[in-house]
């Protein structure tokens, strides 16, 4: 077996010390030790940077630590591609964890497509551990196509797990919007999508539990009170080659956002309703 790339592990965290331990476990329990692990702490409150200095002086794994003003997930993710040693680029969220055989599976897919210069990364698939979530099953063990085409053509819905090459993770750097503290993911995803393909491939290479107080619970509030960082992506996603009832959608979203920001939140939910706000903008 060809040797596995060294990989950057990424964590963005905040306030996830409760959780931070059964990460840590599971990269401790890798098969393949070949990575180091980035944790860039975004003004955590608890005992973050205590439990991660133990973690550091068990000497077990290689450990970065990096700890920055609450600037959001998204400036997180720069941070943490500037400092990553690694030749892949793998985002881990501090409420999941990594199966035993993670980077093994990552180094069989990569290993097609390290010297290709028009593909970005591979993809594997997440494992729901929430109950009220489906795993996905992609339609072909393994599919070449855009991060676009991937959602928008071939439709699959559902996270995924990307693994990117660090130089292109650099190279496409998160906006940062002054008073904002969210911006989807899928704005860089799609931006490299313009440039490069992605090998998405159908094994799981990581775990999650989605928590009640995370991002995604939180997320149809978060395009509101970050109207900035959400406008700018669905303007960039309107300039892709949407079916018509897509792109009717994305307008209704990019035209309700700009609205709801010209009045008091107040207002706007109770002229809205949450229950529509859900219905209308479900992505």
């Amino acid at each position: 077996m060809k040797k596995i790339p060294f990989i950057s592990i990424f964590t963005p965290t905040y306030n996830r010390a409760a959780l931070l331990p059964r990460l840590y476990s599971s990269l401790k329990s890798l098969k393949d030790q070949n990575f180091e692990w980035i944790i860039v702490d975004d003004g955590s409150t608890d005992r973050t940077q205590a439990l991660v200095e133990d973690f550091i002086s068990e000497g077990v794994i290689s450990i970065q630590y990096y700890s920055q003003a609450n600037s959001g997930k998204h400036i997180a993710i720069n941070k943490g591609a500037e400092l990553a040693r690694g030749e892949l680029f793998f985002i881990v969220d501090s409420d999941d964890f990594l199966p035993e055989n993670s980077l093994e599976t990552i180094g069989k897919y990569y290993e097609k497509i390290k010297d290709n210069a028009k593909i970005a990364g591979i993809c594997g698939k997440r494992k729901f551990l929430n109950a009220d979530r489906q795993n996905l099953h992609l339609k072909k063990k393994e599919e070449v196509c855009t991060p676009f085409e991937f959602r928008f053509v071939k439709h699959y819905e559902g996270d995924m797990a990307e693994v990117i090459k660090t130089e292109v993770m650099r190279t496409y750097s998160f906006p940062k919007f002054h008073g904002e503290i969210f911006c989807t993911e899928a704005l860089v995803w799609n931006r490299i999508g313009k440039d490069y393909d992605i090998l998405y491939f159908d094994e799981f290479i990581y775990e999650c539990e989605y928590q009640d107080d995370g991002l995604t619970s939180k997320y149809f509030q978060l395009l509101l009170d970050n109207p900035k960082g959400s406008l700018l992506y669905y303007r960039e996603l309107l300039s892709f080659n949407l079916d018509k009832r897509k792109r009717k959608e994305t307008l209704r979203i990019y035209n309700h956002i700009a609205k709801c920001n010209s009045l008091s939140k107040i207002k706007v939910l109770h002229n809205l309703g949450i229950r529509d706000f859900l219905r209308i903008y479900l992505p």
